[in-house]
């Protein structure tokens, strides 16, 4: 890792553990993004340490403000998010098996994924939603938005779920990308587990 890394974002700092490292983000071809993640059954210091990790992953990439267990390969039910992450005073958010209660209207905007590099399409997605989680303190917590928080939790929870947001694009549209995402998959599938 870079040391220009810790000094644009003093949250990566914050985040990285005593050996610097981080994971390395699954991409575009790697089956485990198509797995389901298990959800946690006890929250262990394991997944204080993993969600630790997590962060400092999604902070290292600059344009990172959310990330799922298994983007990083690991089958569990954990998300992290941080929309606002430019702002020092801002918590970043843990979510332990995080799960959509109620979704209603109906939004279209661009995304794109730390999985997926230099890729965005528009997507459809519920405009306001209600989540059910755990913290890593073991507390429920509800979260009821219709911002960018909204769209973020429904793009790491898909992710969960061995969905990815090209996977919402109609045919046609998978089919224009499908020579960009050939390309990915061939530049990220020399990369070692």
């Amino acid at each position: 890792m870079e040391d220009n890394l810790t000094e644009e974002n003093g949250k990566l700092d914050f985040h990285l553990l005593e050996d610097n490292e981080i994971y390395r983000i699954r991409m575009y071809g790697d089956p485990v993004l198509h797995e389901r993640a298990l959800p946690i059954e006890a929250i262990t210091e394991e997944d204080h340490q993993i969600s630790k990790k997590m962060l400092a992953t999604m902070y290292s990439n600059p344009i990172g403000i959310g990330l799922a267990a298994t983007q990083v390969g690991i089958l569990r039910r954990l998300i992290v998010i941080d929309i606002d992450r430019d702002d020092p005073d801002n918590a970043p958010i843990v979510l332990i098996n995080p799960e959509i209660l109620e979704q209603e209207g109906e939004s279209i905007i661009e995304e794109g994924c730390l999985s997926i590099p230099e890729l965005k399409a528009e997507v459809k997605r519920p405009e306001k939603i209600i989540v059910s989680a755990r913290t890593l303190d073991d507390e429920e917590i509800i979260i009821e938005d219709e911002s960018l928080l909204a769209r973020v939790l429904q793009h790491e929870i898909d992710h969960l779920n061995g969905i990815l947001f090209i996977d919402h694009l109609s045919r046609k549209k998978q089919k224009r990308l499908k020579a960009k995402l050939r390309q990915i998959r061939q530049e990220h599938a020399e990369i070692p587990a």
